[in-house]
């Protein structure tokens, strides 16, 4: 057989293993289809991965795009760009756009939109409403729709989800993992009252203070385990909370984004003020250690970026009427690479966090492993390769990113979507054959 691309020499880390182990990679059309000696077979083009190690395709399970209607921000196309520098194969993307995305009409434009203009693999949430909770388990079984998402506090219009009621219902309505975004409204309007007159955005950990999330994340989780429904915690980012979530059942998976493990008040807020403003709020190094601590004792799932571009001139609006969100879906595989090479997480680790656990917890079809039979869509990185993120590198039509100039150890060097080449040592090659995300029937 003449393969269409083959990987030679690399070592391949599935993340279930230990170490890595050397092998090639034959690929055909958009299938992995040999893994093992393939030194002497042909194929169309090679590509020489000694001493680089092949990872699975790396997932980001949030991120907020912007299409349609605040496109100032973010694109897809712009967005997917930044993916794919990043290292990332597929993302799935959050509802909050302008129309919302609360029914199949706005899940079919962004779909649309996605085939024509994406550099990699897409999926959706559909928002969860007090008006759509009977269509849910309906949306969750259209093509490309990644679940249901649930704000429980910090939003607007529709999308604010508070009320019992509401919240059980949705929870009964489907069968397919619930992501949430998990604080307390009322206590979030409690604490603004608290800290009106404040301009200052170290304080913004203050007002979404530790017990509004743990209020909402304890709420959720147990109706959650009422109604068995599968749930999937975003950004979590407090010490109460991993306390809470060590001993979770089954049906709870835990997400901590990049910038709380890297990031941390009041120093954060000092150097870069608004630009780090995030909810939930980058926190303290007490916090940041327990979520580091979920990281090795198993309680956290996931890592994904919560990529949530503002332009800098709204970001540099005084606190408060400064937007919440940073990009990050470039940087989230470079960061976590980074604390590889400073020892402080595992590669095999890291995997299972950005590639394996997001597939098998979504139950994407063929994702998640370097397989006989997966998708070739492949994410190889030098671990030895040291320099810092330029400007001009950034792909997010916002154009900055609180990590300019940062140095770091650990860089993606070529990503593979489907079986073509879209980025190679840290050029975009060619858009490539991009698809729906699948998933496997619950």
């Amino acid at each position: 057989m003449k393969f269409d691309l083959i990987l030679h020499d690399g070592k391949i880390m599935n993340g279930v293993d230990e170490f890595p182990q050397n092998f090639d990679i034959g690929i055909k059309n958009d299938k992995i289809i040999s893994v093992g000696d393939l030194k002497n077979e042909s194929s169309t083009k090679k590509i020489n991965c000694k001493n680089l190690v092949v990872l699975p395709g790396v997932i980001d399970t949030q991120v907020h795009f912007r299409e349609p209607g605040l496109t100032h921000k973010e694109d897809i196309e712009c967005a997917s760009k930044a993916a794919v520098m990043g290292g990332v194969t597929a993302f799935c993307e959050m509802p909050n756009t302008n129309p919302l995305t609360t029914s199949e009409k706005e899940l079919n434009w962004k779909l649309l939109k996605a085939k024509n203009v994406s550099w990699c693999d897409y999926s959706f949430f559909i928002g969860a409403t007090p008006n759509n909770i009977l269509e849910l388990s309906k949306y969750e079984k259209l093509q490309g729709c990644v679940g249901i998402k649930i704000f429980m506090g910090s939003s607007t219009g529709e999308l604010l989800v508070q009320d019992t009621n509401n919240l059980f219902e949705i929870l009964s309505n489907g069968q397919k993992r619930i992501a949430v975004h998990a604080e307390d409204e009322v206590r979030l309007k409690e604490r603004y009252n608290l800290f009106k007159n404040s301009n200052e955005p170290v304080d913004h950990p203050k007002i979404r203070d530790p017990k509004s999330a743990l209020l909402a994340t304890g709420h959720i989780m147990e109706i959650a385990n009422k109604v068995k429904r599968p749930l999937h915690l975003l950004h979590i980012s407090t010490a109460s909370e991993m306390k809470l979530l060590k001993s979770k059942s089954q049906l709870i998976t835990v997400e901590v984004t990049p910038q709380h493990l890297t990031l941390s008040s009041p120093d954060c807020y000092k150097e870069n003020g608004t630009l780090v403003q995030m909810n939930p709020p980058i926190r303290s190094k007490y916090h940041q250690k327990e979520l580091w601590n979920g990281i090795y004792n198993g309680t956290v799932d996931v890592i994904g970026s919560d990529h949530a571009p503002h332009t800098l001139e709204e970001k540099n609006n005084d606190y408060p009427n400064s937007p919440s969100g940073m990009p990050g879906i470039q940087t989230m595989l470079p960061l976590m690479l980074n604390e590889v090479s400073k020892k402080k997480l595992k590669l095999s680790k890291l995997v299972d966090l950005l590639c394996r656990r997001p597939a098998e917890i979504y139950k994407m079809k063929s994702r998640g492993l370097i397989q006989e039979g997966y998708k070739a869509s492949l994410t190889v990185v030098d671990l030895n390769l040291t320099q810092s993120l330029d400007p001009k590198d950034i792909m997010s039509r916002c154009g900055w990113s609180p990590f300019t100039g940062k140095r770091l150890t650990g860089w993606p060097v070529v990503t593979i979507i489907n079986g073509d080449v879209a980025m190679y040592k840290n050029k975009l090659v060619k858009r490539p054959n991009v698809y729906p995300v699948e998933f496997d029937e619950y």
